[in-house]
C-alpha cells in the first residue's frame, strides 16, 4: 500500500512538470523532499513513461530558481544521460531506415519519434516486407541478435533484435498490426500515407498523425489497457497542431472496427489534459458521442495508469471481433478469437510464476 500511494504521488508529480510548468515549484518541493532512493525511482518512473527530458527539464529550471543545487545536479546529470542515449538511439534508427529502404524494403517509424523531445525505449518498426527477408538484413548487415519472441509475437508478426552499441532493442512489426495480427489493410494504411519527419538533422518516414492515433488506440486500448503519462502531451500535440483529418482517422479506425476504442482513447487524454492544465482537447462532437468512457476510469496500478479488463477492455474486444465477424474477415476473426484462451493461460501462468511473458 505505501508503494502504491508513492506511485501516485510520483505519477501526480510528473503529470505537474509535462503538462502544467506553471506549478512546476510545487512539483520541485516534491522531488526536493524525496529521499535518494525515492528520487532514484520517481526517475525510473519517469523513463518508463518516455518523459524524462519534459520531466526533468522544468524541474532543473526550477531548482536553479530555488537555488537547490542538490535537484538541480540531479535533473542535469539524468538529462545528459538521456540526451546521450537518444542521441544514439537517432543515429542507429537513420541507419536502419537506410539500410532497410536501399533494399527496397519500405518502413514507418511507429511511436519512437511521437515522444520527442523524448525517446522511446524500443525503435518501432513496421514493413509490408517478407518477413524473411527482413529477418535476413538484420542478421547478415546490423549484425543483429533475434530476441526470444512469445505466442503473441508470433501472432502479430513482430520481430525484436538486439544491436551491438544500441540501448534500445528494435521491433519490427512485418506485414500486420493488432495483438493477434488481425490487421493488414490497416497496417498497410501506415505505409502508403507515411511522410517525412525530421529530428535532430535526421529525416524519417512517419504514419500520417491519424495512423499514430490509430496505433496509439491498439496499444493503450486494445492491448496493454493501460496509459503511460507520455501518451496525453504526444497526442495533445497533433491534435492541437491542426494535422488530424477526422474523415481519414474515421476511416482508418472503421477499418478496424476500432472507431469506439479510438473515441475513448482521445476523450480519456482530453480529460486527463484539462484536469493538469484547465482545458482539455476541442474534440468533434462526433468522437465525443462514440466515446463511452473517459478518464475516470484510469487508476494508477503498478507503474502504470490501468484501464479494466471488465468491462472495458472485453467491450472494446467484443466490438472489434463482431466487426471483422460480420464484414466476412474470416482470418481477422479465427486470430482474435484465439485471445481469450491466451490470456487464460496468461493469468494462470502469472498466478504460478508470477510471469506471463512467455505468452505475450
Amino acid at each position: 500500500m505505501e508503494r502504491l500511494l508513492e506511485v501516485k504521488a510520483h505519477l501526480h508529480n510528473l503529470s505537474l512538470l509535462v503538462m502544467s510548468p506553471v506549478r512546476a515549484e510545487e512539483a520541485f518541493d516534491y522531488v526536493a523532499g524525496l529521499c535518494l532512493e525515492a528520487r532514484t525511482h520517481f526517475l525510473k518512473l519517469a523513463d518508463a513513461h518516455h518523459v524524462v527530458i519534459r520531466a526533468l527539464e522544468p524541474l532543473e529550471q526550477a531548482a536553479v530558481a530555488a537555488g537547490a543545487g542538490e535537484v538541480a545536479q540531479f535533473a542535469n546529470a539524468a538529462l545528459g544521460r538521456e540526451h546521450a542515449r537518444i542521441a544514439n538511439g537517432l543515429k542507429f534508427l537513420s541507419e536502419i531506415c537506410r539500410e532497410l529502404e536501399a533494399d527496397g524494403c519500405a518502413v514507418a517509424v511507429m511511436k519512437t519519434l511521437d515522444h520527442w523531445p523524448d525517446f522511446g525505449n524500443d525503435l518501432d518498426l513496421i514493413t509490408m516486407a517478407d518477413e524473411r527477408f527482413v529477418q535476413n538484413i538484420f542478421l547478415h548487415k546490423f549484425h543483429g541478435r533475434p530476441l526470444t519472441r512469445t505466442i503473441g509475437d508470433y501472432l502479430a508478426h513482430k520481430r525484436s533484435f538486439a544491436l551491438e552499441g544500441l540501448q534500445q532493442e528494435v521491433e519490427i512489426h512485418v506485414g500486420r498490426l493488432g495483438q493477434a495480427g488481425e490487421h493488414i489493410e490497416l497496417a498497410r494504411r501506415f505505409l502508403d500515407r507515411r511522410m517525412p519527419v525530421e529530428f535532430n538533422g535526421h529525416t524519417f518516414l512517419s504514419p500520417a498523425p491519424e495512423e499514430r492515433i490509430v496505433v496509439g488506440t491498439l496499444q493503450r486500448m486494445y492491448r496493454h489497457l493501460y496509459f503511460r503519462i507520455c501518451d496525453i502531451p504526444d497526442t495533445a500535440k497533433m491534435i492541437e497542431s491542426g494535422w488530424v483529418d477526422y474523415k481519414e482517422l474515421r476511416a482508418a479506425a472503421d477499418l478496424g472496427g476500432i472507431w469506439d476504442g479510438v473515441a475513448a482513447y482521445l476523450r480519456i487524454i482530453s480529460e486527463y489534459l484539462r484536469d493538469y492544465r484547465g482545458t482539455g482537447l476541442d474534440l468533434p462532437k462526433e468522437v465525443l458521442t462514440s466515446a463511452r468512457f473517459g478518464a475516470e476510469k484510469l487508476s494508477a496500478r503498478g507503474r502504470f495508469l490501468h484501464l479494466r479488463v471488465l468491462p472495458h477492455g472485453l467491450a472494446l474486444y467484443a466490438n472489434q471481433l463482431a466487426h471483422l465477424a460480420r464484414n466476412g474477415n474470416v482470418p481477422g476473426t479465427a486470430r482474435l478469437s484465439l485471445l481469450p484462451p491466451l490470456a487464460g493461460v496468461a493469468a494462470l501462468a502469472y498466478a504460478v510464476a508470477g510471469s506471463s511473458d512467455r505468452i505475450w
